[in-house]
């Protein structure tokens, strides 16, 4: 089973437990107000108060997080663009009998990372694609080292070389930004808070002589839309492509090149 879907179980899990958990304090302040009817209702107002100001700071909090890991992956995303195409943009300086190998390479690395944010994250095909863009990056290290040797300026060494660790260093970025979730304590937090905001709602809403499903609805929805959103918060299966980009990439059949112009550093 694949993280999507665990993220839907555990969300209609959410909702189903709210749910109960809804009914449960209907009934308890309904048998409770028919042995005690005085003191029922005392001081729920503030605890429900509180309770339901905790729920904010944690969905708020939770929010800003995933929106700042959002914006990093992306930042990301244009970086790794931006270093590829230097390093491609550079190969210029190899010798002319080196090139036409090296591009090769280059273009296969660049569809071999495409394909590791196409599959689902967590799944075996993202690590099998993982594995083989590392196997690449080793090529094209090696492949790099050689044909800069041959070159006497050393300009090749001076100037490729470090594109390509660079174009390297920025792909452990992404993999790690990419298992950047919520902590599964502050999640952990934030379900026990719905679940305990649904009983003293339900606790509360006996007062009336019916139940408010108006109410129910409306909580239901947005409390089991925001634990789907936590849930999922900050792993967007992004791709290194135009849709991601900004516009800012693009491949073609004969490689990977800005588009405009040189992004990202300026060969030579």
């Amino acid at each position: 089973m694949t993280s999507i879907w665990w993220t839907v179980l555990a969300s209609l899990s959410l909702f189903a437990g709210m749910v109960v958990c809804l009914d449960i304090g209907f009934r308890v302040a309904r048998w409770s107000a028919s042995r005690y009817p005085g003191p029922t209702y005392e001081g729920v107002g503030a605890m429900e108060a509180a309770v339901f100001a905790l729920l904010g700071l944690l969905l708020g909090f939770s929010f800003a997080g995933g929106t700042s890991r959002l914006d990093a992956r992306r930042q990301l995303i244009v970086q790794e663009a931006n270093v590829i195409s230097t390093a491609y943009l550079r190969l210029d300086l190899l010798p002319s009998a080196e090139q036409p190998q090296m591009r090769r390479l280059f273009r296969e690395y660049v569809a071999a990372r495409l394909h590791v944010y196409e599959v689902p994250v967590d799944s075996r095909a993202a690590e099998a694609e993982l594995a083989g863009a590392e196997q690449l990056q080793k090529q094209i290290w090696s492949a790099a080292r050689f044909s800069s040797s041959s070159d006497p300026t050393q300009n090749s060494a001076r100037l490729l070389l470090p594109a390509v660790n660079e174009m390297i260093d920025v792909t452990t970025a992404r993999t790690v930004a990419l298992h950047m979730h919520l902590p599964w304590l502050i999640f952990s937090l934030l379900v026990i808070v719905a679940l305990l905001s649904s009983l003293l709602a339900g606790y509360a809403m006996a007062q009336r002589k019916r139940r408010s499903w108006f109410a129910h609805a409306a909580l239901r929805g947005s409390s089991g839309l925001d634990g789907l959103r936590c849930s999922r918060s900050g792993q967007p299966p992004f791709r290194l492509d135009p849709p991601q980009c900004g516009g800012q990439c693009s491949r073609s059949s004969t490689g990977f090149h800005p588009v405009g112009g040189r992004v990202g550093g300026v060969a030579g």
